[in-house]
């Protein structure tokens, strides 16, 4: 029983040995988290443009 709990914990010891080491990926592709931060501004500008729009028509129908 010892063989398998120490093999569990060296699994885990590498497990998070391998999430300490990650790097930063946004700090190193600054463009690309621009990129996705512009195109989400222009979705939700377009996004409340239409229901301004929806929300105008069915006032003026009523």
């Amino acid at each position: 029983m010892a063989a398998i709990d120490m093999s569990l914990a060296a699994r885990s010891e590498v497990a998070i040995h391998q999430l300490i080491k990650r790097k930063n990926w946004a700090a190193k592709e600054p463009g690309v988290i621009l990129v996705f931060a512009i195109v989400g501004a222009v979705a939700i500008l377009l996004i409340g443009l239409f229901v301004q729009k929806k929300l105008s028509a069915r006032k003026a129908a009523a």
